[in-house]
């Protein structure tokens, strides 16, 4: 009885076989090439476990975490190319890693009307792939995003402060406008945040701002239709757009009048 349960107990045992690495890598790019991410992650993993020292563990590590972006597994491709790059940071594959992590955030921005900490993340890493790698192809192709990234950002906060604008919050509306003037004004909204903040300026009673911020448009977007708006309100109460130099609006643009 004794003998038996000894032989059922040995049966059950997981039997731990070491293989050839390239054996185990191939089978890992096989996995790969047929979309088992899944698998495919799990057995660059395994060569590095049965492997550790190899040159092959080091190629394993960042084409795990190449997998699980291919497969969309996009926090698990953090996790290993965080790994990797901190593991390895003067590796020849160190760029590619930080690149893998950017990316990973960038194919998760959301639109505009959601939260965008996504982006936030994906703008720090892109910021940082070229400020550690600036002369890379990796630091090119983020240069581009970023410009996407950035609009995003900006974008969200003139959702929120069309909000506030619409409902009286005048105040809180001023200071996301702001926000978009002084952190983004080289992206699309730009525009469109002068405008809003002539309006909010107009509402509160401070004439001057609402008249810097109208100058500061045409100065700046002359044949934007945002700045017509701004000019016919300015026009019906009485006012012109008249650039003050002491205000902060004219100092982020550095407007010459």
């Amino acid at each position: 009885m004794a003998a038996a349960l000894l032989a059922g107990c040995a049966s059950d045992e997981e039997v731990y076989i070491e293989r050839p690495v390239e054996e185990l890598y191939n089978e890992a790019l096989d996995k790969l090439q047929d979309d088992d991410f899944t698998g495919a992650a799990a057995g660059f993993d395994e060569v590095e476990r049965q492997h550790p020292y190899s040159v092959w563990a080091t190629r394993a590590q960042i084409m795990a975490a190449f997998t699980y972006y291919q497969g969309d597994l996009y926090d698990e491709a953090i996790s290993a190319a965080r790994r990797f790059v901190e593991l390895h940071p003067g590796h020849r594959d160190a760029p590619y890693g930080y690149y893998l992590i950017a990316m990973s955030y960038y194919e998760r921005i959301s639109d505009v009307s959601r939260d965008q900490m996504m982006t936030a993340l994906a703008l720090r890493s892109l910021d940082e792939v070229i400020r550690r790698f600036p002369d890379t192809d990796y630091a090119r192709d983020a240069r581009l995003k970023i410009d996407l990234t950035r609009d995003h950002l900006a974008g969200k906060e003139m959702t929120v402060g069309r909000f506030y604008l619409r409902r009286g919050y005048y105040l809180a509306a001023i200071g996301r406008f702001r926000a978009v003037v002084e952190r983004y004004q080289t992206t699309s909204h730009a525009a469109e945040a002068l405008h809003r903040l002539t309006e909010a300026y107009l509402a509160i009673g401070v004439p001057d701002e609402a008249q810097t911020a109208a100058a500061v448009l045409g100065h700046n977007y002359p044949g934007s239709p945002w700045y017509e708006y701004s000019y016919a309100l300015l026009v019906e109460g009485g006012l012109r757009p008249e650039a003050d130099e002491e205000s902060w609006i004219s100092g982020v643009f550095n407007a010459v009048f």
